[in-house]
């Protein structure tokens, strides 16, 4: 029986969000260079976004590129960009064929204009999909969008707009950038590593975190069903008790 067959529908989590980690790793393995592992990445990301349309996903989000990730050489980045303008123009057809939402969160300003602009138009392209709404995390650190919405509430209270009684974990939330989209359930992370590396802080407070040692090129969707069936294994109590979920 594959993983599939063992995945319980009613039990589905609501929002997986993915941090897509070895790529660079991979491509060594193969001999290539690193943007050879970030090109072959992509056709995971689509086994993946296909996967959670298959199944039921409602929200998936990716952890595309960090802001950390401006750090890396100047080559590599430059090369990340053109494949990400690439990739949303060759897939926002298919998006649409699959009743798919693009999303974008982060730092979006901080992308090249030629980047923002291809964003903005396959988002608007989009918009009207229910299926699913696929996130891609862009120029994105956890910490900045928490300062960011500590920002926005500390001005709406300089300007009288909220007292500080106002301020609760509802207020806050909806100063960040994944506003209308529930926290994630389910976070997977690739390649081995087992850490967060600064992705939705705030959200994954609750999340269940499922580490894999497949690096993301070699991660489908059979990958992706195994992580929801392990998930489905766990007792999510939220501070309770097991007696008390029965």
């Amino acid at each position: 029986m594959g993983f599939k067959e063992q995945i319980d529908y009613n039990r589905l989590p609501k929002h997986i969000a993915v941090i897509m980690d070895g790529n660079g790793r991979w491509a060594k393995g193969q001999g290539k260079v690193r943007v050879f592992g970030h090109e072959q990445g992509v056709l995971s990301v689509k086994d993946i976004v296909e996967g959670c349309v298959e199944v039921g996903i409602e929200y998936l989000t990716l952890y595309a590129f960090s802001t950390e990730n401006w750090n890396r050489p100047k080559e590599e980045v430059d090369a990340l960009m053109q494949i990400l303008i690439s990739t949303i123009n060759k897939e926002t057809e298919t998006l649409n064929k699959n009743n798919i939402k693009l999303n974008a969160i982060g730092n979006i300003a901080s992308l090249p204009q030629e980047c923002i602009d291809d964003l903005k138009e396959a988002m608007e392209k989009t918009a009207h999909n229910k299926k699913c709404t696929l996130t891609l995390a862009l120029s994105y650190s956890a910490k900045w969008e928490i300062l960011e919405a500590t920002k926005k509430i500390v001005a709406a209270v300089k300007d009288n707009t909220i007292s500080l009684d106002d301020i609760n974990e509802d207020l806050f939330s909806s100063k960040l950038t994944t506003v209308n989209i529930p926290d994630p359930e389910l976070m997977i992370r690739t390649s081995g590593e087992h850490r967060i590396s600064n992705y939705l802080l705030w959200q994954m407070a609750y999340t269940e975190f499922y580490f894999t040692d497949v690096l993301w090129p070699d991660f489908r969707r059979e990958d992706l069903f195994e992580a929801i069936v392990d998930y489905q294994k766990r007792e999510r109590r939220f501070g309770k008790i097991s007696e008390q979920l029965n």
